[in-house]
């Protein structure tokens, strides 16, 4: 019986071996897949599949994180006018490799009157939003406060 590439490459699949493996196993057998997957099993041949990176809890964990924060929008507008419109993963990346950039880009924001938000998909606020508002109103205050005491003098 002659043996066709498709059964090794099925063979090798499922038991995890080697094309001589196989082909030797598909030999030993006839042809008979079930047969040479059972002789391999015999010969303690099968190995299992190795387990990659990508399937583990934890990236399972962080993969979601990654989803769930790409459905979450951070958004920098001025008088109803979005200026920037970016998923939060995409900001917090841009925090992480730049911090002194972002941080003094965040300052320039709100001393010019920008919003800054955080929104989800369907446009939904989040609890955040009422934080940043209140630092928002202290930046101005201050702002306003410089801004008189340098016309007064």
């Amino acid at each position: 019986m002659s043996i066709s590439i498709e059964q090794i490459d099925l063979l090798r699949r499922r038991a995890n071996v080697g094309y001589k493996e196989a082909k030797e196993a598909l030999e030993k057998c006839n042809g008979d897949i079930v047969e040479a997957l059972s002789y391999l099993e015999e010969q303690d041949k099968i190995k299992p599949e190795k387990e990659c990176a990508g399937n583990s809890d934890f990236m399972g964990k962080v993969k979601r994180l990654i989803t769930r924060a790409n459905k979450i929008k951070f958004v920098i507008s001025k008088d109803k006018k979005t200026i920037l419109n970016i998923p939060s993963t995409l900001a917090a990346i841009l925090v992480i490799v730049a911090m002194p950039v972002a941080i003094v880009s965040l300052i320039i924001a709100l001393v010019t009157g920008c919003k800054i938000k955080f929104h989800r998909e369907n446009g939904e606020d989040l609890d955040i939003n009422r934080k940043i508002d209140k630092v928002t109103n202290v930046v101005t205050d201050v702002k306003d406060k410089i801004t008189k005491e340098f016309n007064n003098a």
